[in-house]
């Protein structure tokens, strides 16, 4: 157990620092696209690669919750999509804290839907989780920026979808899973895109961008994009696989620390102490609900 362990650490740090460079070419991008066109090449990619293993290896599943799996791969999109926005907005490192709210929000989740108990640790997990997230957006009761809002909504949808996923692996295969959030990741930018030559709104600027062709130099960045975005979802399904989810769930938030990291090199701003100090408090607030089993 010792070597599985070690290799799942080794698996996920991996993942980690994948998902840290998804979110830097995320970024790169955003300077002459929209993150909703982002979105579209993230999981076009995606899409092909799962459609190829299915021609090669069919389904085997039993189906029958059509509307569960729409439902997943919809609140999935709009967490990726809300997520996306962020890393061109604000800090690297910043937008990749909220999107790790989404164990707190999936823990809540389990026990209204599921009835998954979630104990001591796990509620004291939710709320110095909760702590963590004042800090962060700096909140003092009179106001939420945009990208606040934004952040706090990609771990809630990410934190419904890994709910979702919990009821659907019994019905479905993994990979049609998968499908169902890369497939809507790919339609809906599409639609949205296609709507948007006929009607923007400021305000709703992360959902409504038309699409703009991409320029030579944007390919490279675009096909890093997708390389990277299939290694981080590869080694994290190996990770999970090989070690407990409790510690890898808490090697997961090694993340953050990549993300901060790549953001400086990029230009960010270095997190001053209370955002530093909010991180550090999700940081906790995860590994109290990731190992509230164990």
């Amino acid at each position: 157990m010792t070597e599985n362990v070690s290799l799942g650490i080794k698996y996920m740090l991996f993942a980690s620092f994948m998902f840290a460079c998804m979110g830097a070419f995320a970024k790169e991008l955003s300077d002459s696209m929209s993150s909703l066109e982002v979105v579209f090449f993230r999981n076009v990619f995606g899409v092909i690669l799962i459609l190829i293993s299915i021609y090669r290896s069919p389904l085997k599943q039993i189906g029958g919750k059509p509307l569960l799996l729409i439902f997943r791969g919809t609140v999935g999109f709009l967490s990726l999509l809300f997520f996306f926005y962020n890393i061109a907005n604000i800090p690297l490192g910043e937008a990749m804290t909220f999107s790790k709210t989404s164990t707190i929000f999936s823990a809540i989740f389990a026990y209204i839907f599921v009835k998954e108990r979630l104990g001591f640790k796990g509620w004291l997990g939710v709320f110095i989780g909760f702590i963590g997230i004042l800090f962060i957006t700096k909140f003092d009761g009179s106001s939420l920026d945009k990208t606040d809002w934004l952040g706090i909504l990609s771990g809630v949808g990410a934190g419904l979808a890994y709910t979702s996923i919990r009821e659907l692996r019994k019905y479905y295969d993994g990979r049609t899973i998968v499908l169902s959030f890369m497939g809507m990741g790919t339609l809906g930018p599409i639609l949205l895109m296609f709507v948007s030559e006929f009607y923007t709104v400021a305000n709703y600027d992360y959902i409504f961008a038309k699409f703009v062709m991409p320029q030579s130099g944007d390919w490279f960045y675009i096909i890093l994009l997708g390389i990277v975005s299939t290694y981080a979802q590869v080694y994290m399904t190996k990770a999970y696989s090989v070690a407990k989810a409790g510690i890898i769930g808490t090697i997961s938030y090694a993340n953050i620390a990549f993300s901060i990291f790549i953001g400086i090199l990029l230009g960010d701003s270095f997190p001053d102490i209370w955002i530093l100090f909010g991180i550090g408090l999700i940081v906790i607030s995860g590994i109290f609900v990731s190992s509230k089993k164990e």
